[in-house]
């Protein structure tokens, strides 16, 4: 029951609505959150910022709980640099240039850290090819990705639910685990965790022998 928990609270966080709909039909554990209504909401959010509608997902955003972006700072700068990103990304240096001056700037003049990072992002205009420049990372799908997570994990606070899925970092922990025991001891070595195959090792130690 606990590694039911632990997976649905993996598709519930993730926003993997069918999956969680079938794991729940097919084990009867519980997700916790209304299915058809919260995740699909805060998915479309997730899904407009990973293709670059900032607008969409800001309005959706407020439509949910204007709250959150009210409350987080850095979060609507965040999202503000990714409005940025997109008009430069598609070859609108006058809006881009005024929307930085307008609504970006005065959030730069407050915090060293926005400033920073707002000079990052117009440095973009200096270069012909804005992807190959050393800011190109910014243009970068990733960037998309990372501005959707971090909304994502407000939606989810504000829903008081778990920002982070716990499946992941236990993942991690077990790797590091496993590194820290390859050291010291022999044991069954998980070495595919997608099956959860388990192999016989041995410690350096060992092998150094």
């Amino acid at each position: 029951e606990a590694m039911n928990r632990l997976i649905m609270n993996f598709l519930v966080t993730e926003g993997y609505v069918e999956a969680a709909q079938a794991f729940h039909k097919e084990c009867g554990t519980e997700p916790g959150v209304d299915l058809d209504g919260s995740i699909t909401d805060r998915m479309k959010v997730r899904k407009a910022v990973q293709r670059g509608d900032v607008d969409s997902a800001i309005d959706a955003v407020n439509d949910m709980n204007p709250e959150i972006l009210e409350s987080q700072e850095e979060l609507f700068f965040h999202l503000q640099q990714q409005r940025l990103i997109e008009l430069i990304r598609n070859g609108n240096v006058e809006p881009a240039l005024d929307f930085a001056e307008e609504y970006l700037a005065p959030q730069g003049e407050e915090n060293p850290k926005f400033l920073e990072d707002l000079e990052k992002t117009v440095a973009l205009l200096a270069f012909e090819d804005a992807k190959a420049s050393p800011v190109g990372s910014l243009m970068d799908i990733a960037q998309r990705q990372k501005t959707a997570s971090e909304l994502n994990a407000a939606i989810l606070q504000s829903q008081c639910l778990e920002k982070d899925s716990r499946l992941p970092m236990l993942i991690k922990m077990l790797l590091w685990s496993q590194q820290q025991l390859d050291e010291k001891a022999t044991y069954p070595h998980i070495s595919d965790l997608v099956t959860g195959q388990l192999t016989e090792g041995q410690s350096q130690s060992q092998a150094q022998r």
